[in-house]
């Protein structure tokens, strides 16, 4: 029989009993530790009271909450007892919460870590039975270290089948009402297998593994390449983060070799670095010999990355000359292209496939193929199993020889490097009748570091315009007329220069400065910061028609 993840976990459990793997910060600069034989001991005694509930074989078993060390071994808990994980994004509104829970059918749910309980508690259906993991907020909830401290630890080793549902991964809803990805354990595990192989390959086996957990777990992003791929390995150290204020102290006491992120992040650790030292100043400090080196590992210590050996960024587009940026200082960044339904295990640069504005080649076993109109189809060892209740939908995403259909764009160069051309269900026609596909342009726009974030559209306008949310250490200053008038000019800079680069369908009319920044908060943006095209869109719709009424190349909304 092929090893499973929980095989390797119970080896590490015993090879690896007194190496801590976890790391927990509980508060006021103070963490504890967890190895391995804690970690399983814990987890091996909630299971056993699970198993005590009764619930059915696959029973879907919930966790909302930031990511935590008990996180994990909720998790843990919940496969050795025979049930399905189901993640809820941490910063979900009570609806989302309430409609994920039902949807599963869910007959526990764990809860952690959270920021925002007050406005989620009321999404949790009556009568469903929770649990309060370390570090949540005060609830009535049965707690977990009361639970195991009178649980015995389950004993051996239980297992699960390969065709079993390990995880319930909901989709973020950038395009409407999550949905329930099913990945069974065997692609699970294959896909974490393919993922550190790769890692050993890059950056050589046995290499020193240390990660910063930060990014949702209820994210496959994260949920592969830091836990799944971790309890393959085993031999990591996995730190996690207190908070957004001590995000720097965390990162300095975990030492990352390895770190990933989303674009948004990437963009904010480079404007944070620019409100330091004005962006052409740096240019000219590391393009002089010996110094430019010294200042570029100032630079990343400084944003705690200087030990890191490999870097990625995932989950959308990243500007070509963002990846460039950070090169140049010494970072190995890498992009990788994958989403929920491959579990995170698609395309990635490497050392030797690292063209910028590519997302590399096909990781070893994933198949790929270009359909007639440029759709990028795939087939990988990580493919979901399915759409948990929506046999409606697996009917339309897969080819009659089992290629899932991406809905992204894609061409390819002549070493085989994939390209992102845009995603099918976001082009839209102007007046002109041709499509236009906004995420390319949006990226060029994304290079200039006064920017944060931006949204081409244009349905049916003689010409696309652009949204721009600028960059928050610069928004405070925009009250300044001077610093106003400045960013002004900038944005009519980058107008010429976008349309300089695209044809001629595609130029813009205008930069549009959005009045407020978009956030997870007022649902512009989902739980992993990518925008929500319709809910932006559907709030200026009013406006769209006295924007295209004014002059100039720059409108402030």
């Amino acid at each position: 029989m092929p090893k499973l993840i929980l095989d390797y976990i119970y080896e590490h459990e015993v090879a690896r009993a007194d190496q801590v793997y976890l790391t927990q910060p509980t508060g006021n600069g103070q963490v504890v530790d967890y190895t391995w034989r804690q970690m399983m001991d814990q987890a091996r005694r909630m299971a056993t009271h699970l198993k005590n509930q009764g619930f059915e074989p696959g029973a879907r078993i919930a966790v909302l909450s930031k990511n935590t060390a008990h996180f994990m071994m909720a998790e843990l808990a919940i496969w050795m007892a025979g049930g399905t994980t189901v993640a809820i994004f941490p910063t979900e509104s009570a609806d989302t919460v309430k409609y994920v829970l039902e949807h599963s059918g869910a007959s526990l749910l764990f809860v952690g870590k959270l920021d925002t309980w007050g406005q989620q508690k009321g999404g949790i259906p009556a009568g469903l039975p929770c649990i309060a993991l370390p570090l949540s907020p005060k609830t009535d909830y049965p707690t977990w270290d009361s639970i195991v401290a009178k649980a015995a630890p389950m004993a051996g080793k239980p297992a699960r089948g390969g065709d079993e549902i390990a995880l319930l991964m909901y989709t973020s809803g950038s395009t409407g009402t999550p949905k329930g990805v099913m990945h069974s354990f065997a692609r699970a595990t294959a896909a974490s297998e393919g993922i550190v192989a790769y890692e050993e390959k890059e950056n050589g086996a046995g290499f020193t593994y240390r990660v910063l957990s930060y990014l949702p777990l209820a994210h496959i992003f994260e949920r592969a390449w830091v836990e799944c791929a971790g309890f393959v390995m085993g031999r990591g150290h996995i730190f996690f983060a207190e908070s957004l204020d001590t995000f720097v102290a965390d990162l300095q006491r975990a030492r990352p070799t390895v770190f990933i992120s989303v674009p948004r992040l990437w963009l904010k650790f480079q404007q944070g670095v620019f409100t330091k030292m004005p962006a052409k100043k740096l240019d000219r400090l590391l393009s002089i010999p010996i110094l430019g080196r010294i200042v570029a590992k100032k630079v990343l210590t400084q944003l705690g990355l200087n030990e890191v050996i490999m870097a990625g960024s995932g989950s959308a587009p990243i500007p070509p000359a963002l990846i460039g940026w950070y090169r140049r200082l010494g970072l190995n960044l890498v992009e990788g292209y994958a989403m929920t339904e491959d579990f995170a295990f698609s395309h990635t640069t490497t050392r030797k496939h690292n063209a910028l504005g590519h997302v590399g080649v096909p990781f070893p076993g994933v198949q790929r193929r270009l359909d007639e109109d440029g759709e990028i189809l795939i087939k990988s060892p990580g493919t979901l199993v399915g759409y948990y209740k929506r046999p409606d939908l697996d009917a339309e995403v897969f080819t009659p020889d089992g290629f899932f259909r991406t809905g992204d764009l894609g061409e390819l160069s002549p070493d085989g490097q994939l390209k992102l051309t845009g995603r099918k269900k976001e082009l839209f026609k102007t007046g002109k009748g041709k499509y236009v596909a906004p995420a390319p342009i949006e990226n060029l726009i994304n290079e200039c570091p006064m920017v944060e974030l931006s949204l081409v559209s244009g349905v049916g306008q003689q010409a696309a315009y652009a949204i721009v949310v600028p960059a928050e250490g610069l928004r405070p200053k925009l009250a300044d007329p001077a610093v106003r008038a400045e960013f002004t000019q900038e944005m009519a800079n980058v107008l010429q220069r976008v349309n300089d680069h695209v044809a001629d369908y595609e130029q813009l009319r205008m930069i549009v400065v959005a009045r407020e920044p978009w956030s997870i908060e007022n649902g512009c943006l989902t739980p992993t910061m990518k925008i929500k095209r319709n809910r932006i869109e559907a709030a200026v719709g009013e406006q769209v028609e006295k924007w295209y009424g004014t002059k100039g190349p720059v409108v402030w909304a």
